[in-house]
This record gives C-alpha cells, structure tokens and sequence, in this order.
C-alpha cells in the first residue's frame, strides 16, 4: 500500500502471523529483548554516575556527636520521644533530576545510639552540623532539664581492621522479618493496668540491663539510622491491607524493604511491559486473551473482611495504625567491641539480642538479626560502615514509624534503675521573686547555752534591726 512517503507491505504481517504461536513469541521477544537490556545498562550507568555524585555532595559534611545526659527524675514516656521524631522529620526535601543526578544531592539522616563503655552507658545523638540546632530544639522542647554537650566520637578509638592484635568483634545489622507493612510491638502494648494507675514496664531496662552487665575491656554499641522520606512507603502497607481484604493490590505488595520499590522497578516494568504487549498482540493466537478470566474475578468477592479471623481483623487495624503516623527509612546495627582476652559474645551479643526480642509479635513483624560479620573482611566493612554511619550498608532500608522508633530508642523512665547511666545533675533552683529580703541576707547569728540543761538560745539579729529568740534543743 502507497502512503505516499512510504510504503507498507502487508504481506509481510500476513507471513509472520501465519508462522506457529511458537514461532512468533520468539522472534517478539528476540524484536524486543533489547528494551530491558538496554534499561538495565542505563540503570547501571545512572547509578554509578549518582553514586559518584554523592560522594562528591556528601565530602563537604561535617558531624557531629551529641550527647544526651536525661533528667534525674524522668516521668516522660515514649510518647515524648515520638514528638522528637517528628520534629526532625521536617529536615525532608525531594531533589528535583538536577539536584539529584548532577548536583548529587542526598537527603540528610540522623544516628540515635545507646553504648556501654565497660559498663558506663550514654544516650548519644549523631548528626550533620547544620542541624545541631534542630536537634538540640526538639530535645530541649520535651526534655527541658536535660543536658546536651558535644564530645568526641567514641568510635575513632576502635581499630578499623581486622584481625587486630588487641581486639575481636561481632557486628550485625538488623532487619524485620516480614514485610515491612506488618508493624512491631509498640511501647502503647507494653502498659499494664493497676486499679486505677497504667504503668509503663518499660522496654528500655531490659535493654540497658543488658548493657550494664559487660565488664572491663567490652564494649556494645547500638545505633539506629533514621531517614526522612516521602509517603511512598505507606503503598507497601496498603497494597499488603488490600490483599488481606481480597481487594486487588496494584502489585504493590511484594518486596520485604523500602529498597524493593527502586532497586528492581525499572526491570520489572520493563519485562512486564513486554509480556503484556506480547499478550495483547498475540493473544488472539495464543488463547491467552484477558477476556476469558474476567468472568472468573467478576465473580470473585473481594470483600473478605466478613472471613476473617479476629487475629487478621487486628492485624489490619494495626496496619492502619502504622500510616497514621510518620515514617523514616531506618536501620539498627550493632557492635560489639572487646579485648580478645575477654571477647565473649555470649554473655554481650545474646543479652542484646535478647533484649530487641521484645518488640516482636510472632504474627505480625520481628526485628532479627540480617547480616553478621563473619569474617575478618566482613568486620572490617562493618566497622567501617558504624563509624560512618552509612546506611543501606549490607541490607536495605526499611520503614517503621515514629512510634515504633520511639519504642526501640527512647530515654528510660526514673524507675528503670541502671547505676552507670548518665544523668544530668539537679540544677540549683533561684529564690522566689516575692520573697522578703529582710530575713534572708546577712543575718547575724550567736548563740548562748545555759550550764546545766541541754537548751541552746539562739539569738538573731536581722537587717532591720529586729532581734528574734530561739529554743534549740541539742542532741548528743
């Protein structure tokens, strides 16, 4: 057929339908396997050119460590600490293509960590200079009595390579163990009800037993990183809702991590986008139309609530529970640090396991331990990865909301007894402004005793000129 410019021949169409169902699909799919090759090797190539980028961008940081000594009397719950969150969650900003991929730009994160030094314990915050400020703020703002000071990163003393003549160690990150829509045990589910009185049995002193109890020579280190990110991650936990209600998910339900929705996605949609087309094409010949399945979803009832368990109903309203409030992308690792002659991970590392046990719910999520050092190079790349705090390290990162945040990392309660905890000292408090001042400075006192009783006079003579009299009695 003559179009003028072009012509098409449609015998040529009329051939290569005539060929066998196998014959077509592959040569459709030697026609169009370029499309995800060729997507992949550009993925590749951005990759590397963001990655170098970033660490250009990120070179011209500077940190610093804070740390946290908390009020002698603590009558703050987490709660307080969920309120910290969310105040630093407003450091987020996306990144336009030329921010992100020429101006390498990369959100900023912030380290909150616990460590025990031979026993001696402190809450420590790790953060980007330009937001000392604000982190300083969102402390103070629930914790006015606490006291902040800038020290020295306790990590630059630890060796950097191993194996090491003086020291051992054993590192590992944590992850959840299910998809990260199920939520964790929330610090609301550690209250008990005594008459009238709720009471926190918290979290934090199991955790901070288990800290107190290494010895001279060991050190355990916990950090959790928190980064601020968008709403994406709530698509994980309503595509997961959906499928549990029998609802269609979108394909939004797989993956076990915040990394599933960028690190395959280009692929996938690309292959996908080749099945598809390749089914729409050919369906006709293949007998693999999607009309013939519609009757079939028709009649399915996507409504599954009235099915479900009471156990699953919960479940769901947890699920619902967690996109109410906001997320970070996080990470939790761990070190623990030890002269070889007292290197003993079983006493150190299953106490602290032991102790992140309890923010498990068997039928929903766990946090459990991803990725371990298992050798000499491994430790080298875990100890260089806590001291720079570098996330997405060896596992990818995975969201948890303020309030599960606040449940693993927050400051115990005054009823937690931890002997080695740093605390701040009592600030000496001013005199009422309406207190009279004639009674109160440079008052002159003597005394005078009577021979033979145990009765004391004590004479008093104010700046007024006023002359005060008093009984004290005297014991032994």
């Amino acid at each position: 057929m003559d179009f003028g410019l072009f012509t098409f021949d449609f015998t040529m169409v009329f051939d290569f339908f005539n060929q066998s169902p196998f014959s077509i699909v592959a040569q459709a799919y030697a026609v169009f396997l370029w499309i995800p090759l060729v997507t992949f090797l550009l993925r590749q190539i951005l990759g590397e050119y963001h990655g170098m980028r970033k660490k250009r961008h990120t070179r011209q940081w500077k940190f610093v460590t804070l740390a946290i000594d908390i009020p002698q009397l603590n009558i703050q719950t987490p709660k307080a600490v969920e309120q910290l969150f969310s105040h630093l969650a407003g450091v987020f900003s996306k990144p336009d293509l030329k921010g992100k991929f020429i101006e390498g730009y990369t959100q900023k994160w912030f380290s909150f960590e616990v460590i025990s030094i031979e026993g001696y314990i402190q809450f420590l915050v790790w953060t980007e200079a330009q937001y000392r400020d604000l982190v300083e703020t969102a402390i103070y703002a629930q914790y006015p009595e606490a006291e902040i000071t800038e020290v020295e990163d306790y990590t630059t003393s630890a060796p950097s390579n191993f194996p090491n003549s003086e020291y051992d160690m054993w590192a590992g990150d944590f992850v959840l163990a299910e998809n990260p829509a199920f939520p964790i045990r929330s610090y609301e589910e550690f209250e008990h009800s005594i008459s009238k009185d709720t009471v926190l049995k918290d979290p934090m002193g199991t955790m901070l037993e288990s800290f107190a109890r290494i010895g001279h020579g060991e050190q355990m280190w916990l950090q959790i990183l928190v980064r601020p990110t968008d709403n994406s991650w709530k698509e994980i936990v309503i595509a997961k809702i959906k499928e549990f209600i029998g609802e269609d998910a979108g394909g939004g339900s797989g993956g076990s991590g915040m990394g599933f929705l960028t690190d395959n996605f280009i692929a996938k949609e690309s292959a996908g986008l080749v099945v598809e087309a390749g089914r729409q094409i050919f369906g006709a010949v293949l007998g693999l139309g999607g009309e013939q399945s519609a009757p079939a979803e028709e009649s399915k009832d996507k409504n599954q609530l009235k099915y479900m368990t009471p156990g699953q109903i919960k479940l769901v309203e947890a699920m619902e529970r967690k996109i109410m409030k906001i997320g970070f992308e996080t990470n939790i690792r761990a070190v623990y640090l030890a002269r070889k002659e007292v290197f003993n991970p079983s006493r150190g590392v299953t106490a602290l396991i032991g102790s992140i046990n309890q923010f498990n719910i068997p039928s929903a999520n766990s946090i459990v331990v991803g990725a371990t050092a298992g050798n000499d190079k491994k430790k080298a790349e875990f100890m260089d990865a806590y001291k720079s705090r570098a996330m997405d390290a060896s596992v990818p990162s995975y969201p948890l909301n303020i309030e599960e945040l606040a449940t693993v990392w927050h400051f115990p309660m005054s009823h937690v007894k931890t002997p080695l905890l740093q605390k701040a000292a009592n600030k000496s408090a001013e005199p009422p402004a309406g207190l009279p001042v004639e009674l109160v400075a440079s008052s002159i006192s003597t005394s005078q005793s009577t021979p033979g009783n145990d009765v004391t006079k004590k004479r008093i003579i104010t700046d007024s000129g006023e002359e005060l009299i008093t009984d004290s009695e005297e014991y032994g």
